[in-house]
């Protein structure tokens, strides 16, 4: 596995720090020790895990001669945001479609957080119902930028084809070092799984270095058998890039979507009491929608004996820029 053959455009934040959870493993109790990877501090318009991916989705875009990175997402997306703030940073244009996924109203959803970011860093910004066919809408985009002389490099929702998952390839690779420096032994990943790249990457980077560390996504949106089905999907044939394809099983991908709640976006009390878990315990803020699930997931799982005697890496991905967003609806459930 030899990543340097990738094109690659470095600005990220790495390596992401490695850190012990004193006061949420004390306040779960069950005999788990908790640890974070710190994939929000990545650095770009305030880091988050895409970030990892659109270093190599950059450095493939300038290496084919884009001048217009294309993407979508929902309305409060991260990933936007970063792919507005890596096209500011290289000169490029930047056209974003937001899928508005989440039926509201309100108008910190629909123009402050992620949304006032994308706009500040200078991307183009149409909204479309839910349910669209976002790969439609994407060629659309390019097409426009097509027809007025530009070059475009599309990039799917999350980052998450191949060349994006090639950022969480590297991600375990980094992390497997940082635990062999420190002799800690990792006994369980736990992650946010939505449109799969994180996952997936992780899931192929470590079964490629052999580090055989159990991986637990918590969904956010997809039930179980196709959200594992997307991820090992995607696993093997991003290991199939690098030469190793064969070394990804079915058993790697492990996914539990019962904490996805009322629907993509839509928080409710266990995710509230993450947030404020995480945030007073050791100063960790989360997202409502992805890590904050994500939290809300580990929290049960522990307090149910599921972590006993384990070390747990919980691998934040970010989203914190996007908590103005949701103001009307954290609002009252903060104590």
């Amino acid at each position: 596995m030899h990543l340097a053959r990738f094109p690659r455009a470095r600005f990220a934040h790495l390596p992401t720090p490695l850190e012990p959870l004193p006061r949420l493993s004390e306040a779960l109790g069950g005999g788990a020790q908790f640890w974070i990877k710190r994939d929000d501090c990545t650095g770009l318009a305030g880091g988050g895990n895409k970030t990892r991916k659109l270093e190599f989705l950059l450095g493939e875009a300038l290496a084919q001669g884009a001048d217009t990175l294309v993407t979508q997402g929902a309305v409060q997306s991260n990933h936007v945001r970063q792919t507005a703030a890596a096209a500011a940073r290289y000169g490029m244009a930047c056209e974003i479609i937001l899928e508005e996924r989440v039926q509201t109203n309100a108008v910190d959803y629909n123009h402050s957080g992620n949304v006032l970011l994308d706009r500040l860093m200078g991307g183009q910004l149409r909204n479309v119902p839910a349910g669209s066919d976002m790969n439609a809408e994407l060629e659309k985009s390019a097409e426009q930028v097509r027809a007025r002389g530009g070059k475009p490099y599309i990039i799917p929702g999350g980052g998450s084809n191949t060349v994006g998952a090639l950022g969480y390839v590297d991600c375990a690779i980094e992390l497997v070092a940082q635990a062999n420096a420190q002799g800690l032994v990792i006994d369980r990943i736990v992650t946010a799984t939505g449109s799969a790249g994180t996952h997936a990457g992780l899931v192929a980077g470590l079964a490629l270095v052999g580090a055989d560390i159990p991986i637990l996504g918590i969904g956010v949106r997809a039930p179980k058998e196709a959200q594992e089905a997307n991820v090992h999907k995607l696993a093997v044939a991003t290991a199939e890039v690098l030469g190793h394809g064969e070394r990804v099983t079915r058993e790697m991908t492990v996914a539990n979507c019962d904490y996805v709640g009322a629907g993509y976006g839509i928080a409710d009390e266990g995710v509230f009491e993450a947030l404020r878990l995480a945030a007073r315990t050791d100063a960790i803020l989360l997202d409502p929608v992805y890590t904050g699930k994500a939290m809300k997931g580990l929290i049960d799982l522990a307090r149910k004996g599921h972590f006993k005697g384990e070390t747990v890496v919980f691998l934040h991905t970010g989203g914190a820029q996007g908590l103005s967003g949701y103001a009307s609806v954290l609002e009252g459930n903060l104590a």
